[in-house]
């Protein structure tokens, strides 16, 4: 695994943050927007230059902010894999990410036809270029391709690694999701008018709205020959993953759940589970009004009213859209190898609308199966269900 964000630039550094209960929401300090004062962000606090030098990229590159924060993911997942030759086997790189290379367009846009110089960034715009820029650097010859349906776009690139892999097309994957904070999407959140003005807090009754983050996480997933072959340590199995649909609205998810309900009763069917296997939930928990009430009863309708322990972390990160449900992912895998639940900071009172109540302690249970889930606009979402290996 690898994981940049704005607890930590790597996995232990996130770890460490998540059970001293170090939370990254801070004051806007890199981009330039008129918002500044008004909203708090989970912001990595490196500039751009900064993160090409840590990559040692020529000066002549094109890599957005997003692109260099799944390079430094993705290469970290390389090398904790213990992964020498990366074309040894077949192998490809499915990335998530909703923002891309905007963060440049957006500087840059005016320029286009009077600065030459400034047009490499414009070309780096779309999700692909993001991706084929990662997988260019780590050296990786096979399947490429980027994924974006938005919040749940990382599950979906889990998914259909696992997917890949199972019916033999490829023998391991780096599946994961990426995305910076950029003025276009604080925008545009601002004007759904679903940002806060402070700390996000999930599932409270007096919830705000959420505060946007970035980050990149990347996962390996091998399959059982080249885990054999190698004598590889596995950090945790995919069980099970469920993908569906509400088709509600274009940014708001159905009063009942329905498309999470679905997602969840998918992927406890694949991976053979009862409810009651389930030992943890890392949910959504966007802290906004709709989503929160939304998987809350989602939750009941798959659990009834025993309901595992769960918690949103995105307290600590803040929500990085396309990376969600990467970083929540390998928060889900550190779980299960440490047998503990994180917490969800900033709860204090409960929904009106049911008795559900996240855990707001950092919590030690034996753990066998986490449940992550992840839910986007368009009503796309997903579940992945990991187990203890």
């Amino acid at each position: 695994m690898g994981i940049i964000s704005a607890i930590g630039n790597t996995v232990e550094e996130n770890y460490n943050a998540l059970i001293s209960g170090k939370m990254g929401i801070t004051d806007i300090e890199y981009i330039d927007t008129i918002h500044k004062n008004e909203i708090k962000v989970g912001e990595i606090k490196f500039t751009n230059q900064q993160l090409e030098q840590l990559l040692q990229l020529p000066q002549d590159n094109n890599f957005s902010r997003t692109a260099m924060l799944a390079t430094i993911a993705a290469k970290q997942a390389v090398e904790n894999a213990k992964i020498q030759d990366i074309n040894e086997c077949k192998t490809g790189f499915i990335s998530a990410t909703s923002v891309g290379g905007m963060d440049m367009t957006e500087r840059f846009y005016y320029e286009y036809f009077d600065n030459e110089s400034c047009r490499k960034y414009i070309k780096s715009q779309d999700a692909g270029d993001t991706t084929h820029n990662t997988a260019h650097y780590l050296g990786l010859k096979g399947l490429v391709t980027a994924i974006s349906t938005a919040c749940s776009s990382a599950a979906n690139a889990i998914m259909m690694g696992a997917k890949l892999i199972e019916t033999g097309q490829l023998d391991r994957v780096i599946v994961g999701g990426t995305d910076a904070l950029s003025k276009f999407t604080i925008n545009g959140f601002k004007t759904l008018m679903i940002l806060s003005d402070t700390y996000n807090t999930p599932f409270d009754n007096n919830r705000k709205g959420l505060n946007l983050g970035e980050a990149a996480a990347y996962l390996v997933l091998e399959s059982e020959n080249i885990v054999k072959k190698n004598n590889k340590q596995v950090l945790a199995y995919i069980t099970g993953f469920g993908n569906a649909n509400d088709a509600f609205h274009q940014t708001a998810s159905s009063e009942n759940g329905e498309g999470a309900f679905l997602a969840m009763q998918k992927a406890l069917k694949m991976a053979n589970l009862d409810p009651s296997d389930i030992d943890y939930i890392n949910a959504h928990g966007t802290a906004t009004p709709n989503n929160d009430l939304s998987e809350g009863r989602a939750i009941i309708r798959i659990f009834n009213e025993d309901a595992p322990e769960f918690s949103s972390t995105k307290p600590f990160t803040g929500h990085t859209l396309a990376a969600a449900a990467a970083i929540e992912a390998v928060y889900s895998v550190l779980a299960l190898q440490n047998d503990i639940m994180f917490p969800n900071k900033n709860f204090q009172t409960p929904m009106e609308e049911f008795n559900l109540r996240p855990i707001t302690k950092l919590t030690q249970k034996p753990l066998q199966h986490v449940l992550s889930n992840s839910f986007g606009f368009g009503g796309n979402c997903s579940t992945v269900i990991f187990s203890k290996s």
